[in-house]
């Protein structure tokens, strides 16, 4: 019985795009305005440095990361967050397997092209 619909999402029912083997995201709820997106890290995979014209916030469900944000590199664990800027160059490494929970505005155009 499919119960994931436009308003409720069940990340058994959900599918998962691997962007390297050591980096997974899926895709959550998400209009023009917003999206939210679940990235899943095995111990030694890397969110790339990037910036983008989104604003950012992202939850550390689990695990433990090094967080680069412009000039500033911290270690962040579950339970921390952090806020990016539009523009602002930043990236992680996974130092223990874990999950963020990032929370985009607008939403990203780009992860819907490549689904």
């Amino acid at each position: 019985m499919i119960k994931t619909t436009k308003e409720f999402f069940y990340k058994d029912e959900m599918e998962w795009e691997q962007i390297t083997p050591l980096l997974r995201r899926q895709i959550h709820g998400y209009d023009d305005k917003i999206m939210l997106v679940v990235a899943d890290f095995k111990e030694g995979g890397i969110g790339d440095l990037h910036n983008h014209h989104h604003s950012q916030v992202t939850y550390v469900q689990s695990g433990e990361f090094e967080m680069t944000i412009g000039e500033d590199v911290r270690i962040i664990k579950a339970g921390d967050s952090y806020y990016v800027p539009p523009f602002v160059m930043h990236g992680c490494v996974c130092k223990k397997d874990g999950a963020l929970i990032d929370v985009f505005s607008p939403q990203r155009e780009d992860f819907l092209t490549q689904t």
